[in-house]
C-alpha cells in the first residue's frame, strides 16, 4: 500500500542517442525557469513542456511526473556541489585548515548564487527526501568528509571525528541557506565564510589539542 503511494522518481528511460540527450537538457533548462518563476507549488509538468517547447507526451518519455523532474534537478544539484566540495576536500596539496577555508567560501558562494532554485527544490523536498535515491546522493559527500576529518583530526577517537564532522556539516548547511535567503554582496558574503571559517578552524585546532 505505501509503494503506491510514493511518486516514481527516477528516469522511465535513459537517453542514448544525442537528440534524445538535447531533449532532456532542453526540459531540465525549461524545468529551471518555470521553478524559479513559479516555486515548487504551482510547478507541473505542462507548464515544463510549455517552456520547453515540446508536447507533454515528450516530456513523459523520460519523467513519468513532475516528482521526477524535481529530484532530477535536486540529484543534479547534489552532484556538483558534492563534485566541487570533494574536490576541496581531497585536495592533498593544502593542508587541512586551509582545505576547510577553501571549502566554506565555495559553499556559501554557491548558495547564495542558487538561493532561489534551491529554495524551490527545499519546499518539494517531501516529495523524494527518504527514496533510495536521495540517500545514495548524499553518501559519496558524507564519505568525503569522514575521510577529510580523519587527516584533520588523526589522533581523536572516531567518535570524536564523527561528531567534528557532523557539527561542520550541519552548521554549514542550515546556516548557509539562512543567509542565503537574503540577497547578499560579495563583500558580504566573503565577510561571513571568513567568520565561519575562522569559528570551524578554531574548533578543529581546540579538538586536535584533545
Amino acid at each position: 500500500m505505501n509503494d503506491r503511494r510514493k511518486p516514481k522518481i527516477s528516469l522511465r528511460k535513459q537517453p542514448k542517442q544525442a537528440r534524445s540527450n538535447e531533449l532532456v537538457s532542453v526540459i531540465l533548462e525549461a524545468a529551471v525557469q518555470v521553478l524559479a518563476k513559479e516555486g515548487a507549488t504551482r510547478f507541473t509538468t505542462a507548464r515544463v513542456a510549455e517552456k520547453a517547447g515540446v508536447s507533454v507526451g515528450s516530456v513523459y518519455q523520460y519523467f513519468p511526473n513532475k516528482a521526477a523532474i524535481l529530484f532530477r534537478l535536486q540529484s543534479d544539484e547534489w552532484r556538483q556541489t558534492s563534485e566541487l566540495l570533494q574536490g576541496i576536500l581531497k585536495d592533498a596539496s593544502k593542508p587541512p585548515l586551509e582545505r576547510l577555508r577553501s571549502l566554506v567560501h565555495a559553499f556559501i558562494r554557491s548558495e547564495c548564487d542558487e538561493a532561489a532554485i534551491r529554495g524551490a527544490l527545499d519546499d518539494a523536498a517531501p516529495l523524494y527526501r527518504h527514496a533510495p535515491e536521495a540517500q545514495a546522493a548524499k553518501a559519496s559527500g558524507q564519505r568525503a568528509m569522514d575521510a577529510f576529518m580523519a587527516e584533520a583530526l588523526p589522533n581523536a577517537s572516531e567518535l570524536a571525528r564523527a561528531l567534528a564532522g557532523d557539527l561542520i556539516t550541519s552548521t554549514l548547511t542550515a546556516v548557509g541557506k539562512e543567509f542565503s535567503e537574503t540577497p547578499r554582496s560579495k563583500a558580504e558574503i566573503a565577510r561571513y565564510a571568513q567568520a565561519m571559517s575562522d569559528m570551524f578552524c578554531a574548533y578543529l585546532q581546540q579538538q586536535a589539542k584533545g
